[in-house]
């Protein structure tokens, strides 16, 4: 069996890719950060998601000897400027909690009007060989961000992430349908459809 890492030490994130991956691949194992105690805490210091993605995809890969795929998300608004955007996960400070992450960002659009509350989730996944071969996928679900949150499903931002066409909020969809449209539901397709042609080259690089 050929493995790969996912950067992450999310067990469930973990399931999905390799379940995902298997699928598509034959003989492909995939590992997560907990596999790997010694790389430690990554620096995410980049100014765009894709910056992280490939900064925790090349850090990991390099240390490991294996391909490594990092993700990395968040939740632009169109009326703030793309905030909080790579800052999703500590909006409101060092001791952020999901729950003080949307008192922030409600209290920052109290004035906004329904008619300009556009936002996105966005994903950017980064596959990367040992040599610095990548492959990178893209993924945006496209919403309103709501007056108050509803709903008890998900995490993050959820609750207060509005989607238009099925007229509940994120919070309030079944995984499964949650999955087939979020952003990063469609990085992974996006990373499939490039998939074949980088596992050959990784494969061959591995080999050398």
């Amino acid at each position: 069996m050929k493995n790969i890492v996912l950067a992450s030490g999310n067990a469930g994130k973990i399931r999905e890719l390799s379940a995902i991956l298997q699928s598509h691949t034959a003989g492909i194992g995939v590992l997560g950060l907990d596999d790997f105690p010694d790389i430690g805490a990554i620096a995410e210091t980049g100014t765009t998601f894709e910056d992280n993605a490939r900064i925790k995809a090349k850090t990991v890969a390099q240390a490991t000897g294996l391909v490594a795929i990092a993700d990395d998300s968040g939740l632009s608004v169109d009326a703030l400027d793309g905030a909080p955007g790579i800052h999703s996960a500590r909006y409101s400070g060092a001791n952020a909690t999901d729950e003080k992450n949307i008192v922030k960002l409600l209290e920052a659009m109290r004035e906004v009007p329904d008619c300009s509350r556009g936002c996105s989730f966005i994903c950017v996944m980064v596959a990367m060989t040992p040599d610095g071969h990548e492959l990178i996928a893209r993924g945006e679900w496209r919403g309103q961000v709501t007056r108050v949150p509803v709903g008890q499903q998900g995490f993050g931002y959820d609750p207060i992430f509005f989607d238009e066409e099925l007229g509940i909020t994120a919070a309030q969809m079944e995984a499964a349908i949650k999955n087939a449209r979020s952003h990063r539901g469609k990085a992974v397709q996006e990373l499939l459809h490039g998939w074949p042609e980088f596992w050959a080259l990784a494969l061959q690089e591995l080999k050398g």
